[in-house]
């Protein structure tokens, strides 16, 4: 009983919070100009459902995609490092370099040299890709000394070592960062959506909400960045769902 009451925990939070809110808003008589109800918010995501959800596809495809590439990009470097440690003390500051820079400074760079569809989606990949090569690199390098040197007196080969037990044992951090790197994704996405602006031809989320904020639609800018939560939450809990499912046997206990 306690275990379910400590899930619902979470929801119970949201919905005191959300009725709180709009409490507040009624008592205080505060336009929706200002602050809108959390009713008025759901009357504006109904009203508007087909225009939203097209953005918010969008949005989402924009932040999978460049997750995609990240993840294949980040765990191939990473398998690069740990086949070659030369090779990881000269690209390592690049990409240490490339995550430290902020992107909000990258994006306009990107925009000149680029389509909006392509920038948007190298933005969302420099924000995830680092997480995951970090990850995944340190995934590989805690391989258990012990066993590395049993799988050499069995006479395996250095490639096999990596496929088959240096590899696999990295999958717990490589699950954690691709966690991480989904998340970031969507906040990349949307970074270089905001920063395309018009020239982002009004497909994303964050151009809804720019265009919202020039009608002084504030009901619909809350909309769209309830929806960008939601994303944000889908991908986090896709990803978490992945790892439990695929990992089992690697947690000692379940991860949320």
């Amino acid at each position: 009983m306690n275990g379910f009451v400590a899930r619902l925990a979470p929801l119970i939070a949201l919905a005191a919070l959300i009725a709180l809110w709009e409490a507040l808003v009624r008592l205080l008589a505060i336009p929706p100009a200002q602050l809108p109800a959390p009713s008025v918010i759901a009357a504006t995501l109904f009203d508007n459902g087909p225009q939203l959800l097209a953005a918010t596809a969008t949005t989402l495809t924009e932040a999978v995609e460049a997750l995609a590439l990240a993840a294949a990009g980040g765990v191939a470097l990473a398998v690069l490092f740990a086949w070659s440690p030369w090779l990881e003390k000269t690209l390592l500051p690049l990409a240490i370099a490339l995550q430290v820079t902020p992107l909000i400074a990258i994006a306009p760079l990107l925009l000149i040299y680029l389509q909006p569809k392509a920038a948007v989606l190298a933005c969302a990949f420099l924000v995830a890709f680092f997480p995951i090569l970090s990850n995944a690199s340190a995934g590989l390098g805690a391989t258990d000394r012990g066993l590395i040197e049993l799988f050499r007196l069995k006479g395996a080969s250095r490639l096999k070592i990596l496929l088959w037990l240096r590899l696999p044992a990295a999958l717990p951090q490589i699950f954690t960062g691709l966690r991480i790197g989904g998340v970031l994704s969507l906040i990349g996405a949307v970074a270089a959506e905001l920063a395309a602006g018009a020239s982002g031809q009004g497909e994303g989320l964050a151009f809804r909400i720019v265009e919202a904020g020039y009608r002084l639609k504030i009901p619909m800018m809350y909309a769209a960045v309830v929806l960008l939560c939601l994303c944000g939450v889908a991908l986090y809990g896709g990803l978490a769902a992945l790892d439990a499912i695929l990992l089992r046997r690697w947690r000692d206990e379940p991860r949320y």
